[in-house]
């Protein structure tokens, strides 16, 4: 590939985490880039770092400068010299343009609060491609939006053969996207050194059918969030203690690898990564390995996280249900309770100005 030849040669290492990312220099002089096909992003502290890379690059290719990241992918980028935000307003105001919903009344919460769907055999069949294609459309607003990850992961879940009760569930979701288009995350400049810190919650047997917990997951870059998840967990649990464990199991994988590509973006030494869990019973089960008389039918896969909590990787702590960042991953919840976890998560209301 020209480009990774090209970049090797003016001094950038390719991320071993990630391989879509170039690093050079440390300190001040340290550049990352992230590649996407034929676009890049660059950023550093040093303003002249910048301009030589863009410099050499001009010279080795026909590029086009495009200035301060202001909208990628469709996302749209606001860029302030203490934080930037980053929201995917314009692309949500086409999806509900394209399904039908511009003109739709708003709610509070994309879920309601007690709903299990389920497959619905006997029901009403509903186009399955027009189904998918908002599914994916949702999905990809999952980028910006941590508190839409819990609704669309549950109706992803019958795209094979939706009915008119799925589709109810969707529109649903769209009719809360319509109240609230202007949500967003916020990344301030906080001048410390930078921490990973994670929560992790689950609902247990939330999945009528197959009876398997939804798991959630939260990372943070000290107080940013910066990666997220909402998945059905792959193993029935027979208590919510369990599926608390193997939340945080699937959480521990995640969380090495942004600990190795943190320490490689930074050229600094690894640093643990503090988990939050709100089960006293998961807590336990993670730090004594003797406590095995009510885990030992639990899958040996899952027993990952002791490991990692006896090396020094991850330090595990408790914290209260109602503060729990990952909750809203995890089931669905009030409209009173959204407000409250996802102000917790970091997302904001990026149609008022921040200063």
């Amino acid at each position: 590939m020209r480009l990774d030849r090209s970049l090797k040669k003016l001094g950038f290492a390719r991320c071993i985490s990630e391989q879509a990312v170039y690093t050079r220099g440390t300190g001040r002089t340290n550049l990352i880039l992230g590649v996407y096909v034929d676009d890049l992003i660059v950023t550093g502290e040093e303003p002249s770092e910048i301009r030589k890379f863009k410099q050499q690059m001009t010279a080795e290719f026909e590029m086009s400068d495009l200035g301060l990241l202001s909208f990628y992918l469709g996302i749209e980028v606001d860029q302030e010299k203490e934080f930037l935000t980053i929201k995917q307003a314009g692309y949500a105001k086409k999806v509900l343009a394209q399904f039908s919903m511009g003109d739709c009344n708003p709610t509070k919460y994309p879920m309601e609060p007690r709903m299990k769907l389920h497959a619905d055999k006997q029901g009403e069949r509903t186009d399955a491609t027009n189904y998918r294609r908002i599914i994916g459309c949702l999905r990809y607003l999952l980028h910006t939006r941590p508190d839409l990850a819990f609704s669309v992961g549950v109706a992803s879940r019958f795209m094979e053969k939706p009915t008119v009760m799925h589709l109810k569930a969707v529109k649903q979701i769209l009719r809360y996207l319509k109240g609230t288009i202007d949500l967003g995350l916020v990344y301030t400049q906080e001048g410390k050194p930078e921490v990973i810190t994670r929560y992790s919650d689950s609902d247990l047997a939330a999945d009528v059918i197959g009876r398997r917990s939804t798991g959630g997951m939260a990372f943070y870059l000290n107080d940013s969030l910066i990666t997220w998840c909402s998945h059905k967990q792959k193993t029935v649990a027979l208590s919510s203690y369990e599926s608390e464990f193997m939340a945080a199991t699937a959480a521990a994988m995640q969380a090495l690898w942004l600990r190795s590509l943190l320490a490689e973006l930074t050229g600094r030494k690894k640093g643990a990564v503090t988990l939050y869990v709100d089960n006293n019973s998961a807590i336990a089960l993670m730090k004594n390995l003797v406590f095995h008389g009510r885990s030992k039918h639990i899958d040996t896969k899952y027993h990952f996280i002791r490991e990692c909590v006896e090396r020094g990787q991850i330090v595990v702590r408790r914290v209260c249900t109602n503060v729990q960042r990952a909750d809203a991953l995890a089931k669905p919840l009030l409209a009173c309770s959204l407000a409250t976890m996802r102000h917790l998560m970091g997302v904001r209301d990026l149609s008022f100005n921040l200063d």
